[in-house]
């Protein structure tokens, strides 16, 4: 294991390498999905942007099955390999892999039998249902891919090059964004072109992955014979049951915030709420990249035994994240006016609805990105039970909380507020939990 990318000793200096393709990677992703919204909002208008915002539940619902299989299986894979077992570590990144594609086919085959329901059982007003349809449907198709781009995201990291990783994602995006402005400008295609370009930029990181793992044949990481493990399978989905509750809590929020949203603002306010979500994307980017990057690193020296570099890796994690909360707040808050302005003119209902939220919204950035660190730390350390409660905390519990108790006591100030007061109780139980794991793992 000597060749493995993860076996040396890391400074900040490298550390912050290693992460940074990571990092680019989620930042680019959301990026290109905030660009998909611009097209769709200057094409097809501010109710079709709203119409997308309705069945994102299902993406979270996706993204929660697969983030969950690919951070859970990581975990036990960069352990594996940590503790010198190679063959065991390829077997169970196939076995990931194939029970990703399977989890795709099934969300396929059940998303497009039952879609009309679902969308009703959404809160997907009449004005929007049309779009909504034609626009899900087609997402839906392609399920597949989109859980194995998940899974590659993860596992390019793991196996030490997340360079590709980084390449892949960005060539998918690039697709993405070039053929939404072809369907939906000079072919005209509407709604249809946004969906249509979204899952060719899946398939792109798709087929990269597969052949990467096909014929890294000399690497640390590759496919073999198919040879399910349920014991590994079950210990990954306890190890990535935080990301998981992550993306189900962030569809059930995204849930009640549409239909507050829309209670309060109709649907000018959905698509507000829509543009403040992809602005929260880019910020949060930073965070989930940082943690995913530096994941493989803690795992591999937990299960190598080097305490003092996992010390060494851990503290500067915890400083990069502060400094990182600050800038994100600071640059959210500088920004706002522009960003807006590029999804929809300045004297719309939707801009009016945006800027007078937004600065109390915006207060949440000071606060989450010690939740993801901490949550994605304990998942790298195997313990999914702790990370599991942080996410739980942090994006289900506290935030549907306030999202029912705070709009009656404060009205619309209230649903501002709701996210900002639910990430600084979520912080509080993060560092809670950091403060008793240092004790137990000696980081």
């Amino acid at each position: 294991m000597d060749d493995n990318a993860l076996a040396r000793q890391f400074t900040a200096a490298s550390l912050l390498r290693f992460a940074l393709p990571n990092i680019v990677m989620m930042v680019f992703l959301s990026l290109y999905t905030i660009v998909d919204g611009i097209f769709i909002s200057r094409y097809v208008g501010t109710l079709a942007l709203s119409a997308v915002n309705m069945s994102y539940p299902l993406d979270c619902l996706e993204m929660a099955v697969g983030i969950m299989l690919a951070t859970g299986g990581s975990a036990v894979i960069a352990r594996e390999m940590g503790e010198g077992d190679s063959q065991t570590a390829r077997q169970n990144l196939t076995c990931i892999t194939v029970v990703c594609l399977g989890c795709g086919i099934a969300f396929a085959v059940l998303g497009n039998l039952f879609l009309d329901p679902i969308l009703r059982l959404l809160g997907t007003s009449p004005a929007q249902f049309a779009l909504c349809r034609e626009y899900t449907r087609i997402l839906m198709v392609f399920a597949p891919a989109f859980f194995l781009q998940t899974a590659f995201q993860v596992f390019f990291v793991t196996a030490g090059r997340p360079g590709l990783g980084l390449g892949m994602t960005m060539a998918g995006g690039m697709a993405n964004i070039l053929l939404d402005w072809l369907f939906m400008g000079p072919l005209g295609w509407g709604i249809r072109g946004a969906a249509v370009a979204t899952v060719i930029g899946y398939c792109v990181p798709t087929a990269g992955g597969i052949v990467f793992f096909l014929w890294n044949r000399k690497g640390s990481l590759c496919f073999t014979a198919f040879r399910p493990d349920w014991n590994m399978l079950w210990s990954a989905c306890g190890n990535g049951a935080s990301e998981m509750v992550s993306n189900i809590a962030s569809a059930v929020t995204t849930f009640l915030f549409n239909l507050i949203f829309l209670r309060y603002w109709g649907e000018d306010g959905v698509a507000a709420i829509t543009i403040v979500m992809y602005f929260q994307f880019v910020l949060t980017a930073v965070f989930f990249g940082f943690s995913m990057g530096v994941a493989p690193v803690v795992s591999y020296k937990f299960g190598a035994q080097d305490t003092a570099q996992m010390k060494r890796v851990c503290r500067f994690c915890l400083g990069a994240t502060v400094i990182c909360s600050l800038v994100s707040y600071v640059l959210s808050r500088l920004t706002i006016g522009f960003c807006l302005s590029v999804f929809t003119d300045p004297d719309s209902p939707v801009f009016a609805i945006t800027m007078e939220g937004f600065p109390l919204y915006a207060v949440s950035f000071l606060f989450m990105g010690v939740s993801i660190f901490a949550s994605s730390l304990f998942t790298a350390l195997s313990n999914g039970t702790a990370s599991a409660v942080i996410s739980f905390a942090r994006t289900f519990l506290f935030l549907v909380g306030m999202l029912l108790l705070l709009p009656q006591l404060l009205g619309e100030t209230g649903v501002w507020l709701a996210v900002p007061t639910a990430e600084l109780l979520g912080m509080a139980v993060s560092i809670g939990f950091l403060i008793w794991g240092k004790r137990v793992y000696e980081y």
